[in-house]
């Protein structure tokens, strides 16, 4: 009998339409920003409905930035984001000469800690930055209960929950100010890199048109294609450069038109997991509150209960020598070196997220696993779980 194949934590799921697109792409002569990004950025305005606009970037991380910048964070001000995340949140703060708080998160679901929020806030505290771990909405009401109280911006962090729901609302028609999706190759829809900003709020949009691209007064495209001499342009601030190009844009036009589709089949495969690996020593992933919420499902974490009688990393090493790529998510904020030393944080201050980084493992689940995939992890897990 062969060996199997060794089966990735994550694969992009990209089919013939993408392809098509960005070659059309590449024919046209226009490869950085222009129709295909104008088209993606209408049509995901669209599907978040609620009246959004849609800013398209070159990362998730780039869309962050953008948004502390136009919500008018400052250096000293103070943003809180939780410790249970990836670098990404915080090094935007700092990117502004501001400083990412650290708070711990809930037991049941990793999401930011609505307590924890409320007792980090200083007179310094300028904004509060949620992020829906691996696709579950945030404890939003109180969050945003807490934002209005203290007079906070609050940008949610949606790097995870493309097409989540909280209380029946998409993310990203939400109270708050701004929110930011990722396109990064192992999320529930890619563009290979890239984000979206998106905010109902038009003072906010405009900032982030005007930085996304050196703080230039006018489109690159718009002047471009213009039939008339359209030369003239004025840079009014120090922006960034941070536009998505139409090679990128064309491949997220035909995954947006397939994300729900690929919460359907992540769902199937989460509801398999739960009920394939009841009964073992593992704590499986929290779900919506209300049964009618949707879950992204980007990710799929578990933790490894005591009883069990092997480590985490043990078990990531014996799934690997059957084949199967695990990750962990998070290494959380306050055991990385910059944050660790940086603000003199200890694992002792976020005891929540230090436990469950110590136990936590993310299965493999994304859109082209088949049956037989996810019955290798199933079996794999089972095997070394004594089941």
């Amino acid at each position: 009998m062969s060996e199997q194949k060794f089966l990735p934590f994550a694969l992009p799921d990209i089919g013939e339409e993408e392809i098509a697109e960005v070659v059309d792409a590449l024919r046209s002569g226009w490869v950085t920003t222009g129709p295909k990004t104008k088209q993606f950025e209408a049509d995901f305005a669209v599907f978040i409905g609620d009246g959004v606009e849609a800013i398209a970037v070159n990362s998730a991380t780039a869309g962050l930035h953008l948004a502390l910048e136009a919500v008018g964070i400052q250096p000293g001000d103070e943003v809180i984001v939780p410790t249970y995340t990836f670098t990404a949140t915080a090094e935007v703060v700092r990117y502004l000469g501001a400083h990412p708080v650290c708070v711990d998160v809930d037991a049941a679901t990793f999401n930011i800690s609505p307590a924890a929020i409320r007792a980090a806030i200083t007179d310094k505290t300028k904004a509060i930055m949620p992020v829906h771990f691996a696709g579950l909405a945030c404890e939003m009401d109180e969050i945003i209960s807490i934002a209005r109280e203290h007079n906070l911006k609050i940008i949610e962090d949606a790097a995870h929950a493309l097409p989540t729901t909280y209380k029946g609302q998409l993310i990203g028609t939400l109270d708050s100010d701004v929110t930011v999706f990722s396109f990064y190759a192992n999320k529930t829809m890619t563009t290979g890199e890239g984000g979206m900003v998106v905010s109902k709020h038009k003072d906010i949009i405009a900032r982030c048109k005007v930085m996304r691209l050196h703080g230039i007064s006018r489109d690159a495209f718009d002047r471009y294609v213009s039939k008339t001499p359209a030369w003239f342009y004025e840079v009014v601030a120090p922006g960034f450069k941070y536009n998505m190009p139409d090679i990128a844009a064309a491949i997220g036009i035909h995954q947006l038109k397939k994300i729900e589709r690929f919460r359907e089949q992540r769902e199937a495969m989460a509801r398999r997991y739960d009920a394939e690996l009841a009964g073992l020593p593992l704590i499986l992933p929290a779900r919506p509150t209300l049964d009618s919420d949707r879950h992204a499902w980007h990710l799929y974490p578990v933790r490894i209960k005591p009883e069990a009688g092997v480590s985490r990393d043990d078990f990531i090493a014996r799934m690997a020598e059957k084949g199967i790529g695990c990750s962990v998510h998070f290494i959380p904020l306050h055991r990385h070196p910059v944050w660790r030393d940086g603000y003199g944080l200890k694992n002792s201050d976020f005891p929540i997220a230090d436990a469950a980084f110590e136990v936590e493992v993310t299965l493999p689940l994304y859109t082209r696993m088949n049956d037989a995939d996810q019955e290798r992890v199933i079996a794999a897990v089972r095997g070394i779980l004594g089941a």
